[in-house]
């Protein structure tokens, strides 16, 4: 099958079907990564490790998804991008397996890093594949419906996972996910067609020779330098955010079930909502209008003391719903960057990159807050200034790739030798 988007405003059965495959692969990816921070209570027990070392079981993944997404951005124009998410796929369900059967702590870590080595990969292509098969005027509800992943993973995988762990044991929820995964992979395997039309143009280009070509072009270094700080925000404050809800607002821990399904509610509205939105009346205008709440609620939000139940969940909801308004329209607003040849690279770089910043904000994060004796998370107030910082920036830096994308790249002609052309395009 081509890998041409379709110019129709309407999706066909097959794309719905694609956009439903490729947002329940995302939930499975999701939920793994996602899995780990509710499980941390059990897992600090049960491996009898501190909270140094369960850090650094979380960070591995994104880490190990940085340097996978770098090293498989070379190859990601040249092959069927079919292949590439089956083999990928096959890969993140092996290393969940090894999630599932870690007797130790070393054993986890190493499962961890071959997860993320797989699995961070994963939204590349799939984000790829959405290029490639959808029009820009279908994209935004895509990439709204896709960010739903996330959304379904708090309201369901998350309270199912911590059940599984209750009942049997903390391996389980991994179980769970290989099971479910293994359905969801052979059901690729069997209905997705291929995706190979941009091999064409990448068939005499070296692996080496195009990433650093589509990693140095000056109209991709845009796209790069907004989607760095794009999950900035949610790396910086997810760590911490139960933490937070039970320490400094006065949230009971039998709640906390309750605050994960409203936001995941929240998000499972407002991203198809917010899509298509971006579509109808512009993606940069709904960008700006979720960052700017956005940094109103966080700036808010970071400052409260104890506070009623309602009012946590009501900020929860309008932070986690201008976050999806951000994600839906960036997301489709970036996928406009880079050309038929150079996606699939372009999206490893991007995710590499969002990897990257995400593991080291982390890391900023987990230096800015600190717990006193009562268990109370102190220089909460300063996280939030980090990241409303961070999404103002990312307005101005959206404004640059927004005005890219409204017009075509440039090509100008050069010789090499007096009388060969060649083509260049910026």
């Amino acid at each position: 099958m081509s890998s041409a988007a379709p110019t129709s405003a309407k999706l066909t059965n097959y794309q719905r079907f694609v956009v439903a495959l490729l947002g329940f692969l995302l939930f499975t990816v999701i939920l793994d990564f996602t899995i780990l921070a509710p499980l941390g209570a059990i897992l600090l027990k049960r491996l009898g490790v501190g909270t140094a070392e369960f850090g650094r079981v979380v960070s591995v993944y994104a880490f190990a998804a940085s340097v996978s997404g770098l090293l498989t951005a070379g190859f990601a124009d040249k092959l069927d991008r079919k292949k590439m998410l089956t083999f990928f796929y096959a890969g993140f369900l092996g290393g969940t397996l090894l999630c599932g059967l870690a007797p130790s702590y070393r054993f986890l870590l190493v499962a961890r890093i071959i997860t993320g080595v797989f699995g961070g990969v994963i939204g590349s292509i799939s984000f790829a594949i959405v290029t490639d098969l959808f029009s820009p005027q279908l994209r935004g509800r895509v990439m709204g419906v896709l960010q739903t992943a996330f959304s379904a993973s708090q309201v369901v995988g998350i309270p199912a996972g911590l059940y599984l762990a209750e009942h049997f044991d903390w391996h389980a929820p991994f179980y769970a996910i290989v099971i479910v995964g293994v359905v969801a992979g052979g059901i690729m395997v069997l209905r997705l067609r291929p995706i190979d039309a941009h091999i064409a143009a990448n068939r005499d280009r070296h692996p080496v020779r195009h990433l650093v070509t589509t990693a140095t072009r000056p109209r991709y270094l845009a796209g790069f330098a907004a989607t760095i700080l794009l999950a900035t925000g949610g790396f910086m404050m997810a760590p911490f955010g139960s933490a937070f809800a039970v320490n400094n607002l006065g949230v009971p821990m039998k709640h906390l079930p309750a605050l994960y399904m409203a936001t995941g509610i929240s998000t499972i509205l407002a991203g198809p909502l917010f899509g298509w939105l971006a579509d109808r009346v512009g993606k940069y205008p709904v960008f700006i209008g979720g960052s700017l709440v956005g940094m109103i609620v966080v700036l808010t939000y970071t400052r409260l003391g104890l506070s009623p139940l309602w009012l946590v969940l009501a900020f929860s909801m309008i932070l986690f719903a201008s976050i999806s308004a951000r994600m839906a329209s960036s997301s489709a607003m970036v996928s406009q960057v880079p050309e038929m040849q150079d996606r699939g690279a372009y999206m490893a770089i991007s995710a590499s990159l969002q990897q990257l910043s995400g593991g080291v904000a982390s890391a900023l994060a987990g230096a800015i807050v600190v717990q006193s004796a009562s268990g109370k998370l102190e220089r909460y107030p300063i996280l939030g200034i980090c990241v409303a910082s961070s999404m103002f920036i990312t307005i101005l830096l959206m404004g640059n790739v927004n005005r890219i994308v409204r017009k075509p790249p440039v090509t100008v002609l050069g010789s090499l030798d007096g009388s060969d052309q060649t083509r260049k395009t910026l």
